[in-house]
């Protein structure tokens, strides 16, 4: 059986997920419809927390009952959503959209990752899980680069006309999904319950689980509700359709550095480039934002560089550590503390927005990140079992 056809395949998926036309406008489209930042916030906070609520059960079901069939159900949940996005002329639709989003997150999360690690054991491609995991994310960066420049100029003529283009690529991802095959593996167990006090247990036990999956939540939750929020801080230094440039500059960067991941994680500790990436990008987002001016946008993009060399890195630690009974199960665990945190950053970015600014809200959330550089100190200067590295000494 020609497993690599799962790569292939969700390399192309991962394309047409990143092709989102609306992604730079979508804060600017959510808070017109909805009358004010923070009800506009409150779309992305619900899909989170729609996802958190069904994060452990979708992972459990996907070690339960297999890669394919979750893929196939999280594909059919993202191009529902993306019709109740383009129908939402008022916030009830926009929240159905949401929650619908929240399904296929959830459905992907733990699961997309897993299957790609099960493929790649059972091809007889001997490239290394870094070097596709490169690959994909670069092919869904470029999409995302692509797409947010054609979708910021058709924006800034309509918002209507670009949702509802980006529907089509999320119909594309539900077809891809059907090609997929089933990649066989050791059965979970058969208590559901059971199951999941494994993987529990797993992660108390794991000392370096704990210290990846704290930086994850943090850096995912805050990290990722700052970055839906920025254009709407972006558009107050360029005019709007120049909003979808500072998006393609962002993705043009993580594009490259997610093409180069395989290459420089051969040579440099995943730890190591998981501390770079934090330090550089809370560096050049503070500054942006302490001294607001026509470049900010131009210094927040350029973290990007790091950002494929981080998920990598990050995403092999997790799979090292994860037991392949539970591997999604496990990945759905610190991905339901990410969104939690999310739900919770989301909302009070949003609120301090309207109250004292997009950008002194931008730059609480900077502050607050600041706890995963601490966390990334820790993982680059030992395994977590008591083994030192020379040369981190002085970080």
């Amino acid at each position: 059986m020609d497993y690599s056809r799962n790569v292939r395949l969700l390399g192309w998926h991962s394309f047409f997920i990143g092709f989102s036309l609306w992604a730079p406008i979508a804060i600017l489209y959510f808070s017109k419809i909805s009358g004010s930042y923070a009800l506009g916030l409150s779309v992305f906070s619900i899909t989170m927390i729609s996802s958190a609520a069904l994060e452990v059960p979708t992972g459990v079901w996907s070690d339960f009952i297999g890669r394919r069939k979750t893929l196939i159900a999280g594909s059919a949940a993202y191009a529902l959503s993306a019709v109740f996005y383009a129908l939402g002329h008022f916030y009830g639709i926009l929240v159905i959209g949401a929650i619908l989003e929240g399904l296929g997150r959830a459905l992907y999360s733990g699961n997309n990752t897993a299957m790609i690690y099960e493929s790649v054991n059972k091809s007889e491609n001997k490239k290394t899980l870094e070097h596709f995991l490169g690959k994909i994310g670069a092919a869904e960066q470029w999409a995302l680069a692509f797409s947010a420049l054609i979708g910021g100029i058709i924006a800034s003529k309509s918002f209507s006309v670009v949702v509802w283009l980006s529907v089509i690529p999320l119909v594309i991802c539900f077809g891809l999904s059907l090609f997929t095959i089933e990649v066989p593996k050791d059965k979970a167990s058969s208590n559901i319950y059971a199951h999941l006090k494994e993987a529990l247990v797993l992660f108390k036990k794991n000392k370096r689980l704990q210290f990846l999956g704290v930086a994850d939540i943090i850096g995912y939750g805050i990290g990722e509700s700052s970055f839906n929020f920025r254009s709407a801080f972006v558009a107050m230094l360029w005019p709007v359709w120049a909003i979808g440039a500072a998006q393609l500059l962002s993705n043009v960067g993580a594009a490259v550095s997610f093409e180069m991941a395989g290459k420089v994680i051969k040579k440099v500790r995943s730890e190591v480039i998981l501390l770079a990436q934090s330090v550089y990008s809370r560096m050049a987002n503070i500054i942006a934002l302490l001294f607001p001016g026509i470049l900010s946008p131009i210094l927040m993009s350029s973290t990007s560089g790091w950002y494929g060399l981080g998920n990598v890195a990050e995403t092999s630690l997790y799979q090292r550590e994860f037991s392949d009974k539970q591997r999604a199960t496990l990945g759905s665990l610190t991905s339901l503390g990410g969104k939690i945190v999310y739900g919770l950053a989301a909302t009070l970015i949003g609120v301090m927005a309207d109250n004292v600014g997009p950008a002194k809200a931008l730059l609480l959330g900077q502050v607050i990140m600041l706890m995963t550089t601490w966390c990334y100190i820790w993982l680059a200067k030992n395994d977590g079992r008591g083994v030192k590295y020379p040369g981190v000494e002085g970080v």
